[in-house]
């Protein structure tokens, strides 16, 4: 095993041997500690479970506001500390780290669960097979890794990638300078769209500056509607996107290899997390409907499109009493719209007799199995 010298704690990580690719683990749950010996020598003597959370910004607050709609708020007793605890989540620590350093501690095995946006993870993980990405769009935090040109002078008429590759102007001597802060996932774009004459350069704050003051032929950076650029006299190309992202749930393999607690943990965290995005925009209707029976009902609700609901319109008898006799005189039909079609889901239910119409927005959808969780345990050869 090799370590580093330092002291071992979140700010002084223990680095590990990564796993090997051609490495496979068996489903067996009894089998999993020989698995993590094998990787790595011993199972961790870490007994928490750690996630960790961005500690700033539009992301952060974004992360916290998900987690609480998905009945795991973060317990922060002190805005000055760096710990946390989600109360309904035994044995876990969050921990507030800036994105990249999320990233960071989790290739080093002092996070075993992190959420940061996909550029980040993309850049700072480089591609390392340890991490896994477990949920890979958590509807929040979009935007673009883009490449953007100026308007004007040379780059007027330079609409592509192709074509900027193709401009006698860069050479070796002379090539295109890239103001950029994604060090690692820049110099491979380029090279993978044929783009050898360039040269990058970081810069501090506002990169959409850089042309303008000469720094550089061209930026790529961070875009979400574009209004910056353009305000800039800069534009993107076709073909000058490198990734889209957003904010994804990310896991160490090896954590979620050798300790079974940290499979559970995350088990959980992406039912919730899977339940409430499905909900998001959904609705429950119900209305009630006279018929001969549920069939018949069925029939005149299923004519209607947009009344099939996810798996088909739930009918049920609803029994009154009359003259001292029950019987079913109406059925109860419950079907879930998307909110984009609820207005002509009422009115089609109008149309086939419906009547006493209710709505109400759904909060989670639970499926039998999430398939992110069946693709997470392929991944980990479990």
């Amino acid at each position: 095993m090799l370590t580093s010298n330092l002291p071992k704690s979140p700010f002084f990580p223990t680095r590990y041997v990564p796993v090997p690719p051609s490495f496979h683990i068996t489903c067996s749950v009894s089998q999993l500690q020989s698995a993590a010996e094998a990787v790595n020598g011993r199972v961790s003597e870490r007994n928490e479970i750690r996630l960790g959370l961005p500690s700033k910004g539009r992301m952060a607050a974004d992360t916290l506001d998900l987690l609480k709609d998905c009945q795991l708020s973060v317990k922060h007793v002190n805005p000055r500390q760096y710990v946390a605890q989600i109360p309904q989540l035994s044995g876990l620590e969050v921990w507030f780290q800036r994105p990249k350093d999320i990233v960071r501690k989790l290739l080093s095995g002092d996070l075993d669960l992190g959420i940061a946006g996909f550029d980040t993870v993309s850049e700072y993980g480089e591609g390392n097979e340890d991490l896994i990405i477990v949920h890979d769009a958590l509807d929040y935090g979009d935007c673009r890794l883009s490449l953007a040109i100026p308007k004007y002078g040379i780059f007027e008429n330079i609409n592509s990638l192709t074509e900027l590759a193709q401009m006698p102007q860069w050479t070796k001597e002379k090539p295109l300078r890239v103001a950029t802060g994604f060090t690692y996932l820049g110099p491979k774009f380029m090279k993978d769209n044929g783009l050898n004459h360039v040269s990058f350069s970081t810069a501090d704050g506002a990169l959409e500056a850089a042309p303008a003051m000469g720094i550089a032929d061209a930026i790529l950076d961070l875009v979400s509607s574009g209004t910056t650029l353009k305000e800039n006299n800069l534009k993107e190309i076709d073909g000058g996107v490198v990734l889209q992202s957003q904010a994804v749930l990310v896991a160490s393999k090896k954590s979620l290899i050798q300790r079974k607690s940290a499979l559970d943990t995350t088990h959980e965290i992406l039912e919730r997390l899977e339940a409430h995005l499905r909900a998001q925009g959904q609705f429950m209707v119900t209305a009630n409907m006279r018929g001969n029976s549920a069939a018949e009902v069925a029939e005149r609700v299923l004519s209607q499109p947009s009344l099939s609901g996810l798996q088909g319109p739930t009918i049920s008898p609803v029994f009154c009493k009359h003259g001292g006799q029950i019987a079913a005189d109406y059925y109860a039909i419950v079907i879930c719209v998307p909110k984009k079609a609820l207005y002509n889901s009422v009115q089609q239910l109008r149309a086939v007799g419906g009547s006493g119409v209710l709505v109400s927005p759904l909060t989670y959808i639970f499926d039998e199995e999430t398939p992110r969780w069946h693709e997470l345990l392929t991944k980990l050869g479990l």
